[in-house]
């Protein structure tokens, strides 16, 4: 039976329902050692000194200061920030010295006897200061990156326009919360192989920046993932620090040391999603018609950069929202602060200018005294548009299906009315709105980035009959071990219980790319699509046909294996031709091809409290293709729920440039008491480079439910909220300011 298409039993869901996972904080490690952190308590200046406690018995630690470390920079985009600061400080929490001990509480306890000496100086704190450059963190003027689309003639579109509508939105940090808080161990085996393992996203990320802080060869080290209590971005880059630190640790002590951060450390001193500031000036026609969008994003990156160039791309690419526009002029900049560096977060920018792009909507329809809905109908994209790059697109375009049964399903229009005949009526004691929002989101890599990654994929055949499918990507979550296997299984043409698929370790899976970006489902999904294929062509023109018993296909896997123990088949990364980017020019196609979404949010909103309660959601995705429709829904159910925690609870306070309320107790997250009921359709328009028509899913529902959220509070209360998280309080201000 067919794999593809069908809800086939996440592989790793009995363990860790019944508890047999093993994280890496469950994990016994002979003769192991316990690593803990000092960070710096200002937010930006010169270190003058670090001193040791010499009553404190330090013969029974190991320390590890920035003097240890022979390359003392994290290998990513910019080689500019250090694993361990040195001279001087650039943001509080930034790590200063580490130490081991067999206990500890111990190695907790050695903390509290290092002094470190300050100079403080005047922080830069906010992009406003940031772009002032009265203080200089990064190069002439604080950018990290600064890119610029422009098509057509703005100026001229906002001169004919009938209305031009001006709006500004802000969005704040977000805190990944994932379940399990980072962790890494590191050891050298006797031969003097540096080995780390733990909780990551992407292994050949920590292994290139290991690479580089050693100066070892590939071989002398392997990177191991272990069960990883989910990601969502937040370990992208950052195992690649708290790698760094554990090996240093581990080569000084000739002992593994593990280090795992509890909630409090891992949410102050971790990456968030970027704070941003968005600008929109838009000329229309009075019928709604978009003439021109002149628009300009900030983005916070905090101290150092991080990623913060390529989730600037990601936002700046998506700022228009799913529409046509003839004119287009944008700017977008990424800005240092003496703030934690900011990083990969689920939607990688995009939930940031899709939000203000969305909401501009509906200040433009509002204003126009048009339907919300008929003005997205009218500039949503359709084949053969243009977007702002000049990509036009060509295939798989569900933006307007999405949002047309969207609106059927929620019955959005009676709703609509039924809801303003509740608010008229002073008697009740809630406000009730419905919101509704449409989005898209590139699947893989930005521009040229799939072609720079050169991801390789591999499917093996043993003598036995095993088939293992072998590729970097990473469990973290989303079902991608299933996914794989289901794909590997379809294209060999055997039962997917028949495929295994390794565990992702350096030393056993070629470099597939990381497990980001909306790319392992349509982008190493194909290459493990290819590869089988090009297996089951083997077994076909040896035997006639895949075999369809066990006792068969062993057989013919002998014969083909011949005297070798496996037969391999290697699939590397080719760019579609009809696919081209100019980086310089930031023209072209950006993607390769888009995922579309849409959602309305029915709430209610307590007169007396403020309070916000959902409802329903409805939601449609445009997938390309459901490989595990089971699995897809849930990446959907999980995107809008963590989206509902953004639009409406997630409030980070930062002070002095660190985080405030860094526990879960004041950190409000949804729990499953704040999950409203979904109905969720895929749709499902093939993307003929896609394994079956596959397209990414995973960031895409990130994107929808804030902007849709905020469309329907104002519909409920008439007043248009453009700075997230919309709290109770915000909505009382708002309420007080109109009447």
């Amino acid at each position: 039976m067919p794999a593809i298409g069908r809800r086939v039993p996440r592989r790793e869901g009995p363990e860790k329902l019944t508890g047999r996972a093993q994280y890496l904080d469950d994990v016994a490690i002979p003769s192991c050692l316990t690593g803990v952190t000092l960070r710096s308590t200002i937010p930006y200046g010169a270190i003058r000194a670090v001193t040791f406690d010499p009553a404190f018995p330090w013969a029974d630690f190991v320390v590890v200061t920035a003097r240890d470390v022979p390359y003392n920079r994290v290998a990513l985009i910019a080689d500019d920030q250090p694993l361990l600061a040195d001279t001087r400080v650039m943001h509080q929490m930034e790590p200063i010295a580490l130490v081991a001990h067999r206990d500890r509480d111990q190695a907790y306890e050695a903390l509290k006897h290092i002094t470190v000496v300050y100079g403080p100086e005047a922080p830069v704190l906010t992009v406003d200061d940031a772009l002032a450059a009265t203080t200089k963190l990064f190069g002439d003027d604080n950018v990290f990156k600064d890119i610029r689309i422009e098509r057509g003639d703005v100026d001229g579109g906002l001169a004919a326009a009938d209305l031009v509508m001006e709006g500004e939105y802000h969005l704040p940090h977000q805190e990944h919360a994932y379940i399990e808080n980072n962790a890494i161990a590191a050891w050298v085996d006797p031969d003097g192989t540096l080995v780390v393992t733990g909780s990551m996203q992407c292994p050949y990320y920590v292994h290139k920046a290991l690479k580089g802080l050693f100066g070892l060869a590939d071989r002398r080290i392997r990177v191991i993932q272990t069960a990883t209590g989910g990601g969502f971005g937040g370990k992208e880059e950052y195992p690649n620090v708290i790698a760094g630190h554990a090996a240093l640790l581990a080569r000084k002590a000739g002992r593994p040391v593990k280090i795992v951060y509890d909630r409090h450390e891992d949410m102050l001193a971790t990456t968030k999603r970027h704070p941003a500031r968005v600008r929109h000036r838009t000329g229309v026609r009075r019928d709604g018609t978009l003439v021109a969008q002149d628009i300009d994003i900030v983005m916070d990156g905090g101290a150092y950069v991080t990623l913060s160039p390529v989730v600037l791309s990601r936002g700046a690419l998506h700022a228009t929202g799913p529409y046509s526009c003839p004119n287009v002029r944008l700017r977008a900049r990424a800005v240092a602060t003496n703030t934690p560096p900011n990083g990969a977060f689920r939607g990688f920018g995009a939930p940031q200018t899709l939000f203000a792009a969305e909401l501009h909507m509906e200040k433009i329809a509002a204003t126009l005294g048009i339907d919300a809905v008929e003005l997205r109908r009218k500039n949503l994209v359709r084949k053969g548009s243009v977007l702002a790059t000049g990509q036009v697109l060509r295939e798989s375009i569900g933006a307007r299906p999405v949002l047309d049964i969207c609106v059927k399903r929620s019955d959005y229009r009676r709703t609509r009315r039924a809801h303003d005949r509740h608010n008229r009526d002073a008697r009740q004691t809630t406000w009730k709105g419905i919101g509704l929002a449409v989005v898209h989101h590139g699947s893989g890599f930005t521009g040229r980035g799939e072609v720079m990654l050169a991801s390789r994929a591999s499917v093996v055949l043993g003598r036995d009959g095993t088939i293992t499918a072998l590729a970097a990507s990473t469990e973290i979550g989303q079902g991608t071990t299933t996914m794989l296997a289901q794909i590997t299984a379809d294209a060999l043409g055997v039962p997917v219980d028949w495929v295994d698929v390794e565990v992702p370790d350096t030393w056993k899976v070629p470099n597939s790319g990381p497990t980001v970006a909306s790319r392992t489902c349509m982008v190493v999904g194909g290459l493990l699509q290819r590869a089988a294929v090009r297996l089951r062509d083997q077994l076909i023109e040896l035997v006639g046909a895949v075999p369809t018993t066990r006792a068969a296909f062993v057989r013919a896997a002998q014969r083909l294996c011949g005297d070798r123990s496996a037969v391999r088949a290697d699939e590397d990364y080719r760019k579609p031709p009809e696919v081209t980017w100019d980086e310089d020019a930031y023209h072209g196609d950006a993607y390769a091809v888009y995922s579309y979404g849409a959602a309305a949010v029915d709430l209610e909103i307590d007169r007396a409290t403020f309070e916000v309660t959902v409802r329903k959601v409805t939601t449609a995705h445009d997938v390309g293709k459901a490989i595990n429709p089971l699995l897809v829904e849930g990446q959907i159910i999980g995107g809008l729920v963590q989206g509902l925690g953004y639009a409406l609870l997630e409030h980070v306070v930062y002070r002095d440039g660190v985080m405030r309320n860094a526990e879960l107790t004041n950190y409000v997250i949804p729990t499953s008491l704040d999950v409203p009921p979904f109905d969720v359709v895929l749709v499902e328009r093939p993307y003929s480079r896609g394994p079956w028509g596959a397209k990414g899913v995973g960031e895409l529902p990130m994107d929808i439910p804030a902007p849709a959220v905020a469309a329907a509070i104002f519909h409920a209360t008439g007043s248009l909220i453009s700075k997230l998280p919309i709290l109770p309080e915000t909505i009382r201000a708002a309420d007080l300011a109109r009447s």
